[in-house]
């Protein structure tokens, strides 16, 4: 349900921090610069009245305008490129403040409590589009887009059950400690500070070095930095400017009400994900959503033990699980060792850790023998029921050599949960393939594809956003990603005659072991 209120796209970039990544409806549209010279027409004003201010929020749109507190630069070209952008790619940002309800009225609480602007809830659009499980090809994970070794630096784990980068909560409070650390850094300076996250501390301090010597500016706006980077700032305050007066610029936003949407359960012990769905009566996608930091099928064994549950679901799922023993919350299976195995093949045959196998039979080390029996921890189900688990993350899966295309016409009273369920595939699979959001009303008759047997060749896939550079060809990035030039071409909409361009955004579905 999307109300006329406003719109917002994005081209995310990122580095240092963050990698680039590119939410795929927004490559349907024209990208900013061939908006250049059509610009609309911005005017900084105050979007509150001082009479409104007194009255609560009515929704989370709301409530962030009155936290916004940035200078706009509506004058500068690349701020109003983006502002004509946005403005003319409406169901862009539809899709996206539909992505965000789940998570955007915790992110404004953080901010609010850190005493930081509020814009900054917008930067996930600008990072991740909102998508707790984007990846780059620069190894960036989660909606802010944190690579790993400045993840590990701000507190947020990563294992083989576990990536803290996509923990909604954990990687919302990571990001704020990085803010308030690149502020204080750069004086107050909020462009600064962005500039910062995008492209690192380093590559900023030392662009101003090189201007105080030449005698020039040392404002943001005065740098030599990045491409991505002068881009980065100008897209924030555009969405800051398109939030502020949705209706001046003509653009929706979904209905996200000023109110949570989760609550924090700790569990107490490892649970597979399918069971806590079920407890909680919620759909097993809707869990993975809230909980992106779980790569596996379970719950990390060694903790945290903290689950997010629909704030509606919590006590429903709270008496629930008091009636589950610890120990059977996880599904075991009794393995006889033979001669020739190793805790490593055990662990990939079963889908598990070689320390959970330790942890579960008290081992010490790795050393077993033919004739004796592993208690195996697993999942009961199959493992197509983990849509976003990471061994099962296939980002539209078209490309499979095994892939069997499904026509589907929808029927009055369908929904996109029952067909995915029909049909053996993911809710996000299914409205991928069909260009469409996850909350998106079904008419009848229409006609939706899924393509079965998508990614089941065992080894994981990975959606990646990949920029081109100068001297690529769709021959070299084919060879690079061990990928065919056709499925570049249909993942993309081009033609053979297509000349690619530097910088250009190209999305790609490459195997596991190719993408690192």
């Amino acid at each position: 349900m999307v109300h006329k209120k406003l719109a917002v796209a994005v081209l995310a970039a990122t580095m240092g921090a963050c990698a680039q990544i590119e939410d795929q409806d927004a490559q349907q549209g024209n990208s900013p610069e061939e908006w250049e010279g059509t610009h609309v027409q911005a005017e900084p004003i105050d979007p509150t009245p001082t009479m409104e201010k007194a009255l609560p929020p009515v929704d989370i749109w709301d409530r962030l305008r009155r936290g916004f507190n940035l200078a706009r630069h509506t004058e500068h070209p690349k701020v109003r490129d983006y502002i004509a952008y946005y403005s003319r790619n409406e169901g862009y940002m539809a899709r996206v403040t539909e992505r965000s309800r789940r998570y955007i009225f915790h992110i404004a609480e953080q901010l609010e409590a850190a005493n930081l602007p509020m814009e900054l809830a917008l930067l996930p659009i600008v990072e991740s589009a909102y998508d707790p499980f984007a990846y780059s090809h620069a190894s960036a994970s989660g909606m802010w887009q944190f690579i790993p070794a400045t993840g590990r630096s701000f507190g947020l784990h990563q294992n083989w059950w576990y990536d803290g980068r996509r923990d909604v909560a954990a990687s919302t409070r990571a990001a704020i400690k990085y803010f308030a650390y690149l502020n204080k850094k750069f004086d107050g300076d909020w462009a600064l500070t962005l500039a910062a996250y995008n492209a690192g501390e380093g590559t900023v301090r030392r662009a101003r070095e090189r201007n105080a010597r030449r005698g020039k500016g040392t404002s943001y706006w005065d740098l030599p930095l990045p491409r991505e980077t002068q881009r980065y700032v100008p897209q924030l305050l555009a969405l800051a400017e398109v939030i502020s007066r949705p209706d001046h610029y003509r653009v929706p936003l979904h209905d996200v009400a000023n109110e949570p949407y989760y609550t924090a359960v700790d569990v107490g012990s490892q649970i597979e994900l399918a069971q806590a769905a079920q407890l909680a009566d919620i759909e097993i996608e809707e869990l993975q959503l809230l909980n992106p930091g779980f790569s596996r099928w379970a719950t990390d064994p060694n903790g945290s033990h903290q689950l997010l549950i629909p704030i509606s679901k919590r006590d429903q799922f709270v008496a629930a699980l008091a009636e589950i023993p610890e120990e059977q919350r996880v599904s075991w299976e009794r393995y006889r060792i033979v001669r020739g195995d190793n805790l490593s093949t055990i662990a990939r045959r079963y889908e598990t850790s070689i320390e959970a196998i330790r942890q579960a039979n008290n081992l010490r080390g790795n050393n077993i023998r033919a004739g004796k029996t592993l208690l195996i921890p697993r999942a009961s189900g199959a493992n197509g029921q983990y849509a976003y688990a990471l061994d099962q993350r296939v980002g539209g899966g078209k490309s499979g050599s095994g892939s069997r295309k499904t026509n589907y016409t929808v029927r009055p009273g369908d929904t996109l949960w029952g067909i995915a369920r029909t049909l053996g595939v993911s809710v996000r699979q299914l409205a991928s393939w069909n260009d469409m959001a996850t909350g998106e009303t079904l008419r009848p008759g229409r006609n939706l594809v899924a393509y079965n047997g998508a990614g089941s060749s065992g080894s994981a896939t990975r959606k990646l956003s990949y920029r081109v550079r100068s001297g690529d060809s769709l021959y070299r990035i084919a060879r690079k990603f061990s990928l065919e030039i056709d499925d570049i071409l249909r993942w993309n909409k081009l033609s053979r005659s297509s000349y690619l361009q530097p910088g250009q955004q190209l999305t790609l579905f490459v195997n596991g072991a190719s993408s690192g």
